[in-house]
C-alpha cells in the first residue's frame, strides 16, 4: 500500500484537531511548519511529529513531503496554495479556500497544470451522513426539492482587535461560518443556484457581521441563509421536499438526520462519526489523488462564486 505523508502549514486550532485526531491507513503526518518556530517546534513535540521546520519554504522543499494541509487566516490561502502547488505538493486547504473566485481560478488552473489535486476541507462534502441522504433524496421516494434553511450564529466578543473582525485577516461571519451554510445549501441543491437577495449588517471594522440570503436555481429549488457573529443560532438545517423534509441538527459535522413525512411519521437517518469528521476529508482527499473524481472541488466553485455575489450586493 502506498505511503503518503503531510505537512501542515499552521498552528492554530483547526491545525491542533487535524492533528490530535488524524488516523490514515497509508499515510502519516511528517512536518509542520508556520511563522513562530518555537511554536512549531512544540507543535511537533506535541503531536510526535518527526520535523519541525524552520520555516514553510523549507517544508514545501523537502521531496519527501507528498501533501499539504493549510490551516492558516483566510487572507494567506492563496498565497501558501500557489506555493504548495508550485513545489509540486497535494493541497487540501481549510475553508474557505480562497477570498474570491478569481484566486480560486487561478489555483485550480496551475493545479492541472502540475497534475495535482487541490480540495477545500469542508466536512458538509465528505461526512457520510450527507452522501446517504443524497441517496435518498436521489431516490425521489421525497420528491421534488422544494426549500432548503441554512442558519449559522456564533457569538463573538465584539473585539476590532480579534481576527474575527478584522478585515486584514478576512474576518467577518462570510469567509468563517457562511461557509458551512452555503455549503449545505448547495450541497442539496441539485443545480447551482444564484443569489436573488443579500443583505448585511456590518461590524464597526467594517466586516459583515450578520447577514440575510435568498438562492434560487433553474429548477425552482430555493433556499435561505442566515448569518451572524453577535448572536447564536440552532444550526439545524432543513431541507424541505413534495413529501417529507429533513432536519439535521449541528450541521457542519453531523452523523444523525431526522426525516419527517407529511403523515407526520418519522426516520432516523444515522451514517459515520462526528468525531471523524476531518478523517473523511482526508480519506476523500487521498482517494482523489489515487484517481477517484474530484467530486468536492466544482461545488466548492460553486460556494465560492455564491459568496462574490453575496458581497457584490452589499
Amino acid at each position: 500500500m502506498t505511503d503518503y505523508r503531510w505537512g501542515i502549514i499552521g498552528l492554530g486550532d483547526i491545525a491542533h484537531q487535524f492533528a490530535e485526531g488524524f488516523h490514515s491507513e497509508n499515510s502519516e503526518i511528517l512536518g509542520v511548519a508556520a511563522r513562530k518556530y518555537p511554536r512549531v517546534q512544540a507543535f511537533a513535540e506535541k503531536f510526535s511529529i518527526p520535523n519541525a521546520y524552520e520555516s514553510v519554504d523549507e517544508m514545501l522543499a523537502d521531496e519527501a513531503i507528498d501533501f499539504i494541509y493549510i490551516a492558516v487566516p483566510n487572507n494567506v490561502h492563496h498565497s501558501y496554495i500557489m506555493a504548495a502547488l508550485e513545489a509540486g505538493k497535494h493541497v487540501l486547504c481549510e475553508k474557505a479556500i480562497t477570498m474570491n473566485s478569481q484566486e480560486l481560478v487561478e489555483e485550480i488552473e496551475l493545479a492541472k497544470e502540475k497534475n495535482l489535486v487541490l480540495q477545500e476541507a469542508m466536512t458538509i462534502f465528505n461526512m457520510p451522513l450527507y452522501l446517504e441522504l443524497q441517496k435518498i433524496a436521489e431516490s425521489g421516494k421525497l420528491g421534488k426539492l422544494k426549500m432548503i434553511q441554512a442558519p449559522f450564529g456564533s457569538y463573538k466578543e465584539p473585539d476590532p482587535t480579534n481576527r474575527f473582525f478584522n478585515p486584514e485577516l478576512a474576518g467577518g461571519a462570510l469567509l468563517d461560518i457562511g461557509t458551512y451554510a452555503v455549503s449545505f445549501a448547495r450541497f442539496f441543491l441539485t443545480e447551482t443556484p444564484r443569489v436573488l437577495f443579500s443583505d448585511v449588517l456590518k461590524f464597526e471594522t467594517g466586516v459583515d457581521e450578520q447577514s440575510i440570503t435568498v438562492l434560487r436555481n433553474e429548477k425552482d429549488e430555493m433556499a435561505s441563509v442566515t448569518l451572524s457573529f453577535q448572536t447564536k443560532m440552532p444550526k439545524q438545517g432543513i431541507v424541505a421536499f413534495e413529501k417529507g423534509f429533513i432536519t439535521i441538527d449541528d450541521y457542519p459535522r453531523a452523523d444523525q438526520a431526522e426525516i419527517t413525512y407529511l403523515d407526520s411519521s418519522k426516520e432516523t437517518i444515522t451514517a459515520g462519526e462526528t468525531s471523524e469528521a476531518l478523517n473523511y476529508e482526508i480519506q476523500t482527499f487521498i482517494d482523489t489523488v489515487e484517481g477517484a473524481e474530484n467530486r468536492t472541488l466544482p461545488l466548492t466553485q460553486d460556494v465560492i462564486r455564491i459568496l462574490d455575489q453575496m458581497r457584490s450586493f452589499w
